[in-house]
């Protein structure tokens, strides 16, 4: 009998998947960044659910307050995706014992904190004693049907794009966790992108009003697992030709003698939408995102054939579905 550590997440969430009967007509199938209730006509009741551990999502150095935050961000990210506006959110604290009464403050500061940066309002929950900090979001939000921006619907010849550079979260977990070398002008912003990360909720708004996304996912994974989910919601491929790195991260990898496309690839918690557009309506949903103060960064398009490739400097290489997962990197 195989154990979680062998299993991976993804497999763990595959076979409680097969033990659940459907909701008959789902507005979102499983496997999407969302769940959804049907109200009445086309509008949604818009779920979800996430959830921040010590152990595995909270690194050194990181403060209650920043803690909790995170996980208001982890969840909000997820709705930025689907182009919805978090309402309202329920939280439950699985707290120590002997956590202090200051720390405990800082907890809540920090969910309040998250949930106004998003327009949002906390409005309930629960607490509990557990071994870890435990901090578990489910968020609640409306939205109509039509204007879904679903992991499924890619089809060949639509832009890949993203909304930001990649590479500075893995690079700052690399000199937190594996203690590498990052010089003064660049150890600052990587550092704050592990310990601040940003929902792109601006820019999934705006996205979803110009019904021009045809589809959409955060990577909080990596970018390129978020390939691959995306690829395997739609039944496409991907040829990518530009890997937005940030300056910071090519000049971290420069120092330590590493690949800053593994870094940019591979990493994690960025929170940036990686998203699919319409040819035609490219210029329409690029000034939408510059009109709410964002980017949009082509970085490929979507092929027929299954494969997802980067093509940079006349060389081709497959990009691998590896990315963050739970369990199996305990």
């Amino acid at each position: 009998m195989r154990v979680l550590k062998d299993l991976g997440e993804r497999r763990a969430i595959e076979l409680i998947l097969e033990q659940l009967e459907k909701m008959p007509q789902m507005p979102i199938p499983f496997g999407d960044d969302v769940s959804a209730y049907p109200l009445n006509g086309e509008r949604l009741l818009i779920l979800k659910t996430d959830m921040l551990v010590g152990k595995t999502d909270v690194p050194k150095g990181m403060s209650f307050w920043q803690a909790a935050r995170k996980a208001v961000v982890m969840n909000v990210s997820d709705f930025a995706a689907k182009g919805v506006k978090p309402l309202v959110m329920l939280v439950s604290l699985g707290m120590t014992g002997n956590i202090l009464e200051k720390e405990l403050i800082e907890v809540a500061k920090g969910l309040n904190a998250g949930a106004r940066e998003y327009g949002a309002f906390i409005v309930g929950g629960d607490t509990s004693e557990a071994s870890d900090l435990i901090i578990s979001l489910s968020v609640f939000g409306l939205a109509e049907k039509d204007y879904l921006m679903l992991r499924s619907g890619a089809k060949p010849r639509d832009i890949v794009a993203v909304t930001g550079l990649f590479g500075k979260t893995s690079a700052g977990l690399k000199v937190i966790l594996e203690n590498c070398k990052a010089s003064k002008d660049i150890r600052g912003s990587l550092l704050e992108a592990v310990y601040m990360p940003k929902a792109r909720l601006k820019e999934g708004l705006a996205l979803s009003a110009t019904k021009a996304v045809t589809s959409a996912i955060d990577s909080s994974d990596g970018l390129a697992w978020s390939l691959h989910e995306l690829s395997k919601a739609s039944s496409v491929g991907f040829s990518i030709r530009n890997v937005p790195v940030a300056h910071e991260t090519v000049k971290f990898a420069e120092m330590n003698g590493l690949d800053p496309l593994d870094l940019a690839l591979y990493g994690g918690e960025e929170y940036e939408l990686v998203l699919t557009i319409k040819p035609n309506l490219w210029d329409k949903a690029e000034k939408a995102v510059k009109s709410v103060g964002g980017e949009l960064i082509k970085i490929g398009t979507a092929t027929a054939e299954r494969q997802i490739i980067l093509e940079v400097e006349g060389k081709r290489r497959v990009i691998e579905p590896r990315g963050w997962e739970h369990f199996k990197r305990l």
